[in-house]
C-alpha cells in the first residue's frame, strides 16, 4: 500500500511580506499584482480580496525575496499610477494557522444598526474571539452578515450573542466551523404559523361556529401554558358534525410563509431533506407535503365517518415529544446524523424538537420558545434560513436564473 504524500507544513519562522491596495475597483488589478510578484523567488501563502461600493481592497501574504526593497519599488510603480494606496509589511510567523474554536456566526437585521455590531463584536472579543473575516450574505429581504471568528469557544459565543442579540433586536445564530457543516441536511418543520400562514384547527373552527374558543386554545397550548395532547382533544372536539369537504376548502385557503418555497427549493437542490412534522391533521398535511416535495411527514389524522368529523384523532397524538421522535425516525431512514437536522418550530410543542436537532431555529416564536431555542428568526421571511446555513442571497438568486423551474 503506498503513502498518501503529506506537504510540509511551511516554517512559523519563515519571514514575510504582507502587500494590500486599496483603491478603486477595476479590471487586472490581481493579475498586475501576481505578474509584478512573479519576477522574484517568493510563495503566496495567503490572499483575500473585497469589494464594497466599488473601493478594491485585496491583500497578499508572500515569502520575503532577497530584495524586498525592489519589490516594493516595483509594485508602487503599477499600483500608484491607477490610483491604489498601497502598503508592505514585513513580519515573521504570519502564515502560522488560524487559532482553534473556529466558529460561523451570522448576524439578520431588518435593519441593522451600527450599535448592534459594536455590541456583537465587542462580545466576541469579550470571549477571546478574533473575528478573521465579515461578509454579507444578503442586502433582501433583510441584511445578512456572517463573521468568522477563531479563538472562542462556540458554545459561549452561540449563548452571548444570542442575549445581546435580543438586547439589540438583531437575530444571531452561531454554528462550529468544520467538514459537518457541508455535509448533507435533513431540515424538520413545524406547519402552522411556520411553514403556513396561520392554524389549520383554527380555520376549520370557523366551519364549525367556534372559532374564538378554539383560538383561544391554541394560544395558551402554544404558550405552554396548556398539555398540548389535552389540548388537541378539547379543539377536536368542538369540530364534530364539521363536513369533510371543509378539508379541502381549508387547504384551498392556505397560504405559505413568504420565503417557504424559495426556502425548499433551494436547499433540495443542495440535496437536503424536508419533513413536515406537525400537531395539525394528515388530510392537510400530506397534500402540502405533495405540493412542496416533501420527503416525510408526521401529523394527527382526524377522525370521519360518514362524511363528516367525529370530532376525535385516530391513533397516538403528535405531541412535544412525538415531534422530537419524528425527527429522530426520519433522519434514521435518511442516514443523516441527529447533528446535521435543522430543525424549525413556533410553539411549546416544539422545543423538544428543536432541542434534539443540529441547529434549532425559533421562527417568530412565542417568548418562551426563543428563550430557550438555539437561535431564533424573527423576521417574516422563512428563506432567510438559508442565510444561518452559509447560502448567499446572490447565490439563491443565480440558481433560480439557472434553472426557473
Amino acid at each position: 500500500m503506498t503513502s498518501e504524500h503529506v506537504p510540509a507544513t511551511p516554517h512559523l519562522t519563515t519571514p514575510t511580506v504582507l502587500v494590500t491596495l486599496v483603491g478603486p475597483d477595476q479590471p487586472g488589478v490581481s493579475t498586475r499584482l501576481f505578474s509584478t510578484a512573479s519576477a522574484f523567488d517568493v510563495e503566496v501563502i495567503d490572499v483575500e480580496q473585497l469589494v464594497v461600493r466599488g473601493r478594491l481592497m485585496l491583500s497578499t501574504l508572500l515569502s520575503e525575496p532577497e530584495d524586498s526593497a525592489a519589490l516594493e519599488d516595483d509594485l508602487r510603480r503599477f499600483a500608484e499610477p491607477l490610483g491604489f494606496e498601497i502598503t508592505v509589511e514585513r513580519g515573521v510567523g504570519d502564515n502560522r494557522p488560524r487559532r482553534v474554536g473556529r466558529a460561523q456566526v451570522i448576524v439578520l437585521g431588518s435593519p441593522l444598526r451600527p450599535a448592534a455590531m459594536s455590541a456583537l463584536t465587542a462580545a466576541i472579543k469579550a470571549l477571546g474571539g478574533n473575528i478573521d473575516r465579515i461578509t454579507r450574505m444578503a442586502r433582501y429581504p433583510v441584511t445578512a452578515i456572517r463573521l468568522e471568528v477563531s479563538g472562542a469557544d462556540p458554545d459561549a459565543l452561540q449563548f452571548d450573542l444570542a442575549r445581546v442579540g435580543h438586547e439589540q433586536g438583531v437575530d444571531v445564530a452561531v454554528q462550529e466551523n468544520g467538514i459537518g457543516r457541508h455535509a448533507q441536511r435533513l431540515v424538520v418543520m413545524d406547519v402552522d404559523s411556520t411553514l403556513i400562514q396561520g392554524e389549520v384547527i383554527e380555520m376549520l373552527a370557523e366551519h364549525a361556529g367556534c372559532a374564538d374558543e378554539v383560538a383561544e386554545v391554541t394560544e395558551r397550548a402554544m404558550r405552554g401554558e396548556l398539555d398540548f395532547a389535552a389540548s388537541l382533544h378539547e379543539r377536536v372536539a368542538r369540530l364534530e358534525g364539521v363536513p369533510a369537504g371543509a378539508l379541502d376548502a381549508v387547504y384551498e385557503r392556505i397560504s405559505y410563509t413568504p420565503g417557504a418555497r424559495t426556502l425548499v427549493r433551494t436547499l433540495k437542490r443542495l440535496g437536503y431533506r424536508f419533513a413536515l412534522v406537525s400537531g395539525g391533521f394528515t388530510q392537510i398535511i400530506e397534500r402540502i407535503a405533495d405540493d412542496l416535495g416533501i420527503d416525510y411527514y408526521a401529523a394527527n389524522e382526524l377522525e370521519i365517518s360518514d362524511g363528516v368529523l367525529t370530532g376525535k384523532v385516530v391513533g397516538d397524538v403528535v405531541d412535544r415529544a412525538g415531534k422530537a421522535a419524528a425527527l429522530r425516525r426520519f433522519a434514521a431512514e435518511a442516514g443523516i446524523a441527529e447533528r446535521n437536522t435543522v430543525a424549525i418550530g413556533d410553539g411549546a410543542n416544539d422545543l423538544d424538537m428543536l432541542a434534539a436537532a443540529g441547529l434549532g431555529i425559533a421562527f417568530n416564536a412565542k417568548p418562551v420558545v426563543r428563550d430557550q431555542a438555539q437561535t431564533s428568526v424573527n423576521v417574516p421571511y422563512l428563506d432567510t434560513v438559508v442565510f444561518l446555513m452559509g447560502i448567499t442571497r446572490e447565490e439563491v438568486e443565480a440558481a433560480d436564473a439557472a434553472d426557473p423551474a
